[in-house]
C-alpha cells in the first residue's frame, strides 16, 4: 500500500512509537511517506529514519512550568497556513492515511475521504478507559485534534477493550541485560524548569538523578547528573535505573512498566491526557502521582522497592498486521493477540 503518515512533532513520545512502526511497515514492503509538525525542524532530533520526510508548522500546544497554555496555544495558530497545508497537499495514489496525533494528515483524510488510522495513546480514549472528567473544551480537544476512522489505540493495560499495549523500542527487547544501579533515578521533566526540578531532588543525597528535559549540555554536580538528549543515553539511563519520575504522557512510563522500572508521575496541570494517564497509572497500581514538585510524595516513593516486568509484546507487528489486512473493522483480533503474547 502507499501510506502517507503523520507525527506529531511536540512530544518524543510520538516520534519515538511513530519510528517504530514506519520502519515495520517499510520492512514489509508498504510505501511509507511521512510528514512530522508541530515544532520546528532544527528543534527535532534524530528523525533521518524517517526519510523521506516532510516538516510542516501544524499545530502546536504551548505550556509553561508545568500548566497548559491554552491562550498562548490559540495565539501561535496559524490558520491561514494550516489550511493551505491541507489543501495542497498532493494525495495521489494514497491507499491509506495513519496519523499519530498528528492534525494536517487527519484533515486531508476527512476532506479527501481517505481511509486513515489513528496510532497512538490518545485514541484509547475513544474506548472505556480511565478518564478524568475535565472540562468541555479539553475533552473536546483531545477527541477531536486529529480524527481518524479507525483507531489503533494504545495503553499500558486493555482494560477489557479493543486497545493495543504500548510500542516498545526494538533496542529494549535487544538490551535488556545491563546492570541495575539501584540508587539511580531517570528523571524527565520537560515541562518543568530544571531550577525546579533541581530543588525537588537535590536534598535526597543518597540517590544519582539523572535529569532530562530543558538541559543544554551534559554536566555533573555531585549526585545530580544533567544530560541534553540524545536517544541512545537516554535510553541506556532507563535500563540502568530504579525509578523513573516523569510527566503522566505514555511512552516513557510504558517503556518504563515493559522493564520493570517503578514509576512517579507528575501531570501537566490543565492536560486532560496526562491526569487521565496518572489516574489509570494508580488505579492499576503500576505507580505514584503527585500533582506538583511535591518532596515529601518524592521521599515516600523512594523508599518503593522495584516492580516485576511486564514484558509488553512487540506491538508494531499486530498493527502492521492488522493495517496490511485491510479488516480495519476487525480490530479486536489483533488487539487480543498482542496482549497473550509476551517477549
Amino acid at each position: 500500500m502507499k501510506i502517507l503518515f503523520g507525527v506529531q512533532g511536540t512530544g518524543n513520545g510520538h516520534i519515538s512509537r511513530s519510528r517504530e512502526l514506519v520502519a515495520k511497515l517499510r520492512g514489509v514492503g508498504h510505501e511509507v511517506e511521512v510528514i512530522i509538525s508541530g515544532r520546528k525542524k532544527e528543534e527535532l532530533k534524530e528523525i533521518d529514519v524517517f526519510d523521506p520526510y516532510r516538516v510542516m508548522k501544524g499545530l502546536t500546544l504551548v505550556t509553561y512550568r508545568g500548566r497548559m497554555n491554552y491562550m498562548e496555544t490559540m495565539f501561535q495558530l496559524d490558520f491561514a497556513r494550516l489550511m493551505n497545508d491541507v489543501l495542497t497537499l498532493d494525495t495521489s495514489g494514497l491507499d491509506l492515511i495513519i496519523t499519530d496525533f498528528e492534525p494536517i494528515t487527519s484533515m486531508v483524510a476527512k476532506i479527501r475521504n481517505i481511509p486513515s488510522v489513528g496510532f497512538g495513546h490518545q485514541y484509547a480514549f475513544r474506548f472505556n478507559i480511565p478518564f478524568v472528567k475535565g472540562n468541555i473544551f479539553e475533552r473536546y480537544t483531545l477527541l477531536n485534534f486529529a480524527p481518524a476512522r479507525y483507531n489503533a489505540g494504545l495503553h499500558w493495560s486493555h482494560f477489557n477493550q479493543p486497545i493495543f499495549p504500548p510500542v516498545i523500542p526494538a533496542s529494549l527487547y535487544a538490551r535488556r541485560t545491563v546492570d541495575l544501579l539501584p540508587a539511580k533515578v531517570l528523571v524527565y521533566l520537560p515541562f518543568e524548569e530544571v531550577d525546579d526540578v533541581t530543588e525537588l531532588v537535590r536534598p535526597f543525597g543518597r540517590y544519582e538523578f539523572y535529569i532530562y528535559g530543558k538541559v543544554k549540555s551534559d554536566s555533573d554536580e555531585d549526585h545530580l547528573h544533567y544530560r541534553s538528549y540524545s536517544r541512545e543515553g537516554f535510553l541506556r539511563d532507563l535500563m540502568e535505573c530504579n525509578g523513573v519520575v516523569c510527566n503522566a504522557g505514555f511512552e516513557l512510563p510504558g517503556e518504563a512498566l515493559h522493564l520493570g522500572k517503578k514509576l512517579l508521575l507528575r501531570p501537566l496541570d490543565g492536560q486532560i491526557e496526562q491526569e487521565s494517564n496518572a489516574l489509570a497509572m494508580v488505579e492499576l497500581q503500576y505507580g505514584m502521582a503527585m500533582h506538583s514538585l511535591d518532596g515529601v510524595v518524592l521521599a515516600d516513593w523512594l523508599q518503593l522497592p522495584g516492580r516485576e516486568p511486564l514484558n509488553y509484546s512487540r506491538t508494531v507487528d499486530y498493527i502492521a498486521e492488522w493495517i496490511g489486512s485491510g479488516d480495519w473493522d476487525g480490530l479486536s483480533r489483533y488487539t487480543e493477540a498482542a496482549w497473550k503474547a509476551t517477549f
